[in-house]
């Protein structure tokens, strides 16, 4: 049997940093991980590449493009990305969301980095690389894999600034684990529905709704924006200074997605006072089920770069 064939791909991050004598951390000019390529019970052949060297807070949709690119063009059995764990979330995502393979990806980072006391990145390599090297992997969708614990990009999020064990999926859960002889899984994501994404030119911002929030904002979206993502609140509601200008926009035919600024649960056109979410449904808005914010954008934009301005009603059931 032929060794699998591994694409590394370095993006940067914690992962690929080291801590100063003054305790801050911050890239040094190496990457301490670029040449690992050798994982215990792992019998493989990598191409390794570092496309780029970021902090994660730099990253953006363009970017993500480029890994889309890079992965399509190769003829790997799986994938690992290290990445930084700041929009580690939103890059899983958006691969998620645009790649049509059913080859393992799975991305990793670290909370700490390389020279940390209990640093987390190598253990989190070669448990991410045990994922994508296994068959069982397969046709799962992109997967995050952090802390031994393996995740859907659909669901992961990052709960904790510092935490190893930063990374959850608190609707749903894991999909599984990465055991020393391999990973395991629990159950495998329902089939997601992948956007034909090349180019990305649309822009969405997110706005946060708090108590007593007006129209100030809302109404500089039209002018400027291509659609918006509106983290309500509870299952979906906003408070009605905001609504009497969401609504006109909605109606208007500018794209409006509600998510919920919980940390879990999901959206739902339940209340029917002013600035309920049965009002926002009502005049046109799209609900985003159980995404976060970030990720609802991201979908958002794909959707829109695939040609699915028409049909935003069923990209967001």
């Amino acid at each position: 049997m032929s060794k699998k064939h591994i694409l590394l791909l370095h993006t940067g991050g914690t992962i690929s940093m080291k801590e100063n004598a003054a305790g801050s951390v911050a890239p040094d000019g190496a990457n301490p991980i670029a040449e690992v390529v050798h994982i215990p019970g792992v019998e493989a052949r990598y191409t390794v590449k570092e496309p780029f060297q970021l902090p994660s807070p730099h990253m953006n949709v363009e970017k993500m493009l480029l890994l889309k690119q890079e992965i399509e063009a190769s003829d790997a059995d799986g994938v690992v990305i290290t990445h930084g764990t700041d929009t580690m979330e939103e890059t899983a995502f958006f691969l998620h969301l645009t790649l049509n393979t059913a080859i393992p990806v799975v991305l990793t980072g670290a909370m700490r980095s390389s020279n940390e006391a209990g640093a987390d990145g190598i253990p989190n390599l070669i448990a991410a690389v045990k994922t994508a090297a296994s068959c069982d992997a397969r046709d799962k969708g992109v997967l995050v894999v952090m802390n031994d614990s393996i995740h859907s990009a659909e669901f992961v999020t990052k709960t904790n600034s510092g935490s190893l064990d930063s990374f959850q999926s608190r609707n749903s859960g894991p999909i599984g684990t990465v055991l020393k002889s391999g990973p395991h899984f629990f159950f495998a994501p329902l089939k997601r529905k992948t956007y034909a994404v090349k180019e990305l030119h649309y822009r969405v911002p997110i706005l946060k709704a708090y108590a007593g929030m007006d129209a100030f904002l809302i109404e500089q979206l039209a002018a400027c924006c291509d659609g918006v993502v509106i983290e309500a609140m509870g299952q979906g509601n906003v408070p009605p200074e905001a609504a009497k200008a969401l609504l006109p926009l909605i109606q208007s035919g500018f794209p409006v997605v509600i998510t919920s600024r919980c940390e879990s649960g999901m959206v739902q056109p339940v209340y029917s006072y002013e600035g309920g979410g049965a009002a926002l449904k009502e005049a046109g808005a799209f609900f985003a089920g159980g995404l976060n914010g970030p990720k609802a954008r991201l979908k958002l934009i794909a959707a829109l770069s695939a040609g699915y301005r028409e049909q935003l009603h069923h990209v967001f059931l």
